[in-house]
């Protein structure tokens, strides 16, 4: 039997959380381990486990929710900015599609990426690479 989704239990209401927004479409909550305090999941109400699922008409309302949000998390935890990242898949704690905001201040100890960076071998490889990520982009608008 599968495991019923957390945060579709708290973006119903059937599951405690700090929300802090409740808008048609998005849920909002603090994340229980937060890697600096203020640190906000953001979560479509209907099940989705990555972005590629969400419909045409659900990326506005969540992404519209996620910028009002970043600004909301700096200036409530006078921070200098925020750090937003989503995984797909990969890295998901909770199979349940969900964007961080994270309020971020100059030397508080979160170094960039949380994985090793790599460079392109050559000019080709990266040419390669780009026309390999653009022609399947175009393949996908048809």
């Amino acid at each position: 039997m599968n495991k019923p989704c957390v945060f579709c239990a708290i973006a119903s209401g059937n599951s405690p959380a700090s929300v802090v927004l409740q808008e048609p479409g998005v849920t909002a909550f603090l994340d229980i381990t937060p890697l600096f305090l203020g640190h906000v999941l953001l979560v479509p109400n209907l099940h989705r486990v990555t972005l590629g699922e969400l419909s045409p008409s659900e990326v506005p309302v969540l992404f519209a929710a996620v910028q009002k949000m970043s600004r909301a998390v700096e200036r409530a935890m006078s921070a200098q900015g925020t750090f937003v990242a989503m995984n797909n898949r990969v890295s998901q704690s909770v199979p349940h599609l969900h964007v961080h905001v994270v309020p971020r201040t100059k030397g508080d100890g979160l170094k960039g990426f949380f994985w090793p960076r790599k460079k392109y071998q050559s000019a080709e490889e990266q040419e390669e690479v780009r026309q390999r990520i653009a022609s399947a982009y175009a393949e996908s608008e048809g």
